[in-house]
């Protein structure tokens, strides 16, 4: 799960020189936005992720003649100098990997390695596709110019400044290039361009198993096959930008027939025995398009090259196993959008509307998925915007900004199942101050959903584990309040549900009110991989903080509806308590190390020092022992 680093702009001392230690702690801190910086300046290429993090890597200084010569910017932009000075180091070293070179090939960097593997960033929409294209046909000063406007916020005079310092001939030239390019910043933020999240797929394993000889063979007859695929006068073969086929068999061939697809009738959802994707009807406007979906189905099978592929965590990116069910086929913004179920899994496969070559693949885990949970599906992101396929049963959709549970739902429009678009919580940079989430009814039920960076959006619950509600009610949209913008942790982790609890309530014991107790706990489809939070938060803080998190652990969740967490809170008075909380069965609390205390019952408040570490245990009401939570790292 990445989140997006912003764009470093801390207040600086008069202009001198940053030792090399201001360096070292600005590529920690700021690391994925280099190498982000340096994987948008090089061309595209087999190893641009693995150079991109070399160049980030190698972007400290050296010597004592290096660590002496680092300046801090003096415009009139407040930078942190170590920021500015690696910014600078990469880019160069960035321009000068992306300059054409004569005679023999350019080296890239030793390290690091990768033997066997093929790395790239999550697939992102066509939005993302197309702008990828038009940047790998600029020049590489010309990319670096629209890179630093757009991701780094710079204006022009600071551009052109750079690009001087970094060796460009013309900067201006560059500049002027960069304004072929229509300005999406957003778009630069996304996980298309995030060299620090990705997918692995493995080389071709079986020519790497043969011997030399069979390998010449078989590299002869790709390239025949590559030839017969592609179209003399461009654009798609048959099987768009799937790989050549390996192997024949019935299995295989029936999977690829676009006129075996299931196809479900459109009333099936009114008297089946279960309301899942089983009984989604096709929809869209291409669902007649037989090259489109033969182009899709053996992308799946096989994806080429040029195809980006994405799946949740614990699900198998391989081909269909026979013919899966169709679900929508048609254009979506800039993309021809095609959507399957084989039964266990939602496979999104779109290409980019305007024939140019590649295509994204997307894959999402979803067996067992109940009506609530099957309710959505993502057709596609664009402009921090994200549109959804709805399940037959639904007859109305709404926004709710999460934050604020006493403001009203807003409508969204659906027009044969499909939404309007609506703001994504995920896809946004800087700092949460809202989070807007899907409002779903069938006229009898209302239903909370989330998209947390993924083909189906998570399904919202609160109340107690295993009892637990729908989060649209009036308690369900108190709960998670203060709390809606911690669903940023379980971006991309699969997640299926997330359920807020409100466990206890405790007064501070300077008498300024009452601090509640949340336990936000998130399922994923895969059955491992839960995250349990535990959040607190006082009268005079409009959000709560993160106090405790722990990982596969049955404690906040129905098989264990337990938890115990605890806080170090400093009084209006300047003085620090350990405040600790259990669910309302916990009958005493200890705390030992940095805090000595006890006391009966579900809560405890103690006297501490600042920067004390206290470990929890507890004793339920039927003898069983509990313990704290662990505390997030570095807090």
């Amino acid at each position: 799960m990445q989140s997006q680093d912003v764009a470093p702009r801390h207040a600086a001392t008069a202009p001198g020189p940053a030792d090399v230690e201001q360096a070292e702690a600005a590529l920690v801190e700021h690391y994925a936005r280099l190498v982000r910086l340096a994987y948008l300046v090089l061309p595209p290429g087999r190893r641009r992720v693995l150079t991109a993090h070399a160049l980030a890597q190698r972007s400290l200084p050296r010597g004592r003649r290096e660590q002496s010569a680092i300046p801090v910017q003096a415009s009139g932009r407040q930078v942190d100098p170590g920021y500015a000075f690696l910014r600078e180091r990469v880019l160069r070293a960035a321009l000068e990997a992306a300059r054409p070179r004569k005679g023999l090939p350019r080296l890239s960097p030793p390290l690091p390695q990768v033997w066997g593997l093929r790395l790239f960033p999550r697939a992102g929409g066509a939005d993302e596709l197309a702008l990828d294209k038009r940047l790998s046909a600029l020049s590489g000063p010309a990319r670096a110019a629209y890179v630093l406007r757009g991701l780094e916020g710079l204006p022009d005079a600071d551009v052109r400044a750079i690009l001087q310092r970094a060796g460009v001939d013309d900067p201006g030239g560059a500049l002027a290039a960069a304004n072929s390019v229509p300005a999406q910043p957003a778009l630069l933020g996304s996980s298309e361009f995030d060299p620090c999240s990705l997918q692995v797929r493995p080389t071709d394993l079986r020519r790497r198993r043969r011997h030399t000889r069979a390998a010449l063979a078989a590299a002869a007859a790709l390239a025949v096959c590559g030839a017969l695929v592609a179209l003399p006068g461009g654009g798609w073969g048959p099987d768009g930008a799937a790989a050549p086929v390996y192997a024949r068999n019935p299995a295989a061939e029936a999977a690829l027939d676009p006129g075996r697809l299931t196809r479900v009738s459109p009333t099936a959802w009114k008297s089946a025995a279960r309301t899942d994707f089983s009984v989604w009807p096709a929809r869209g406007t291409l669902t007649g398009d037989r090259a489109l979906l033969r182009r899709a189905l053996a992308v799946w099978a096989r994806p080429g090259e040029t195809v980006r592929v994405s799946a949740t965590p614990g699900t198998l990116p391989g081909g269909p196993a026979g013919p899966p069910q169709l679900l929508y086929a048609g254009e979506v913004d800039n993309a021809r959008v095609v959507i399957f179920y084989d039964g266990l899994r939602i496979a999104r496969y779109a290409e980019p509307r305007n024939g140019t070559p590649g295509a994204a693949l997307d894959f999402a885990r979803v067996d067992g998925a109940t009506a609530a949970e099957a309710s959505a599906v993502v057709l596609g992101r664009s402009d921090g915007n994200v549109r959804y396929l709805t399940a037959p049963w639904v007859r109305t959709a709404a926004t709710r900004d999460l934050t604020k549970p006493g403001s009203e739902a807003t409508p969204l429009p659906l027009t044969d199942g499909i939404t309007a678009p609506m703001a994504s919580p995920v896809v946004r940079t800087g700092r949460c101050t809202s989070w807007t989430v899907l409002q779903l009814s069938d006229g009898s039920a209302t239903q909370l959903s989330t998209d947390l960076g993924e083909l189906v959006p998570a399904h919202l619950t609160a109340g107690r584990p295993g009892s637990a509600g729908e989060a649209s009610g009036t308690e369900g949209l108190r709960a998670w309040g203060p709390f809606a913008c911690s669903l940023t942790a379980g971006r991309s982790a699969g997640v299926r549900s997330v359920n807020a609890w409100t466990y206890a309530s405790q007064p501070l014991p300077d008498g300024s009110g009452d601090g509640d107790w949340v336990c936000t706990r998130a399922e994923t489809w895969r059955g491992d991989g839960t995250a349990a939070l535990a959040q607190f938060r006082t009268p005079d803080k409009a959000a709560g903080t993160v106090v405790a998190r722990a990982t596969d652990v049955l404690a906040c969740g129905p098989r264990d509806p337990h938890v115990l967490a605890g806080v170090l809170w400093k009084s209006g008075g300047g003085n620090w308590y350990l405040l600790a909380a259990g669910s309302s069965d916990t009958e005493t609390i200890r705390a030992t190390g940095g805090v000595t205390a006890s006391g009966e019952g579900p809560l405890l408040t103690a006297k501490a020092e600042r920067g004390a570490r206290a470990e929890l245990t507890g004793t339920l009401a039927d003898g069983r022992p509990i313990g704290g939570l662990r505390r997030p790292a570095g807090r």
